[in-house]
């Protein structure tokens, strides 16, 4: 007997998530309070740890997300070049090894701020530069 309520669904394309829009607040909220940070280390390594691998999640769903526009657009268009140079810089930056400190922490924010000004900035962008 199978009990299981689980489907698995098969898209290797991620459209199902393109579909999805971002839960941008509380992340935008977090991203402002951990760049608000100053002084000695208020959490334990664990907790900064924690919360760099929910940053480092987002980032990754937000990079998606850019590139995602990035492939509807001209392959020589300004905006395409700009994100992909951001895209760059946050695959290199969540390739890094997370640490369980401030720096660590606010770096990931800092990523996070980056890809949505990209993203806006994407959706900003004349719907005649799209394919």
């Amino acid at each position: 007997m199978h009990t299981s309520t689980h489907t698995v669904l098969y898209d290797p394309d991620g459209l199902i998530e393109a579909e999805l829009p971002l839960d941008r607040e509380p992340y935008e909220c977090l991203v402002e309070a951990v760049l608000a940070w100053t002084g000695p280390d208020p959490l334990q390594e664990r907790d900064y740890e924690q919360i760099a691998l929910q940053l480092s999640g987002h980032a990754r769903a937000i990079a998606a997300d850019v590139r995602r526009r990035v492939g509807q657009l001209p392959k020589d268009s300004g905006p395409k070049a700009l994100a992909d140079v951001v895209l760059r810089e946050a695959e290199r930056r969540l390739s890094a090894t997370l640490e369980g400190t401030v720096r660590c922490v606010q770096n990931r924010a800092r990523l996070v701020r980056a890809l949505y000004e990209r993203l806006d900035r994407l959706e900003a962008a004349p719907a005649t530069q799209a394919v």
